[in-house]
């Protein structure tokens, strides 16, 4: 009999349009550049999560008109639901309960800004809720954020009044937790790509980088090198 997965992933993913995704890094980008690198993040990051172990993956979308988008970029494995909300912290706080409303006991949300992030950081924090005694896992970002945020139950504090876009998510979701008195776990430290030094770096990386992952970032970059 096959087991049913009792924890769900969800992308946090933009339709890649020109203009609206990532024009932090035009330039040196273009905007049409840009949400082609966006896509290929997103397709790695697709490709990561239907990879994961005893976990259903998800696509946490926006706008509400790109659903169909998506379901072109993704498997039938994975279920779509709309992001709603005025900020970062609501449209969060609304895809976890909507993934809880599902029957989801375990929940997790994961950035799409983070091609190259190992698989095992992700399926590590999918066995740390499993553990009773910890009630929150996040993953930091190199600048402050974070690229991974996983609970069992909702505590609204943890996405209301955070200063997002900032480098200060991090610690203040920390205090938050610590306020109100929830045992957080940490994976290790990643980086995301929003700045144009951001994007040197990833193309130093990946340049340097032979692992089978992040296969459409590294031909965006094959193909603009050229």
């Amino acid at each position: 009999m096959t087991e049913v997965p009792t924890c769900a992933v969800a992308i946090m993913a933009k339709a890649p349009w020109p203009g609206q995704v990532k024009t932090r890094l035009c330039p040196p980008l273009s905007y049409e550049e840009a949400a082609e690198l966006y896509r290929c993040f997103l397709l790695d990051k697709i490709e990561q999560v239907k990879a994961l172990k005893k976990a259903t993956p998800a696509i946490a979308y926006t706008p509400e008109d790109a659903k169909s988008l998506f379901e072109d970029m993704a498997s039938p494995s994975f279920i779509f639901i709309p992001q709603q909300g005025v900020d970062l912290g609501s449209r969060l706080f609304s895809t976890l309960h909507q993934l809880l409303g599902l029957g989801y006991t375990k929940v997790i949300a994961i950035d799409s800004d983070t091609p190259t992030l190992s698989l095992d950081y992700i399926q590590r924090a999918l066995t740390v809720l499993s553990e009773p005694e910890i009630d929150l896992v996040l993953g930091p970002c190199e600048d402050g954020g974070y690229y991974l945020i996983g609970l069992r139950k909702l505590h609204r504090e943890l996405f209301d009044g955070i200063t997002w876009s900032s480098a200060h998510v991090f610690s203040q979701t920390i205090r938050r937790a610590q306020a109100k008195g929830l045992n957080v776990a940490c994976l290790p430290s990643w980086y995301d790509v929003d700045t144009p030094e951001d994007l040197q770096h990833l193309k130093t990386l990946i340049q340097l980088d032979n692992s089978p992952g992040a296969q459409n970032t590294k031909r965006f970059f094959n193909k603009h090198s050229k």
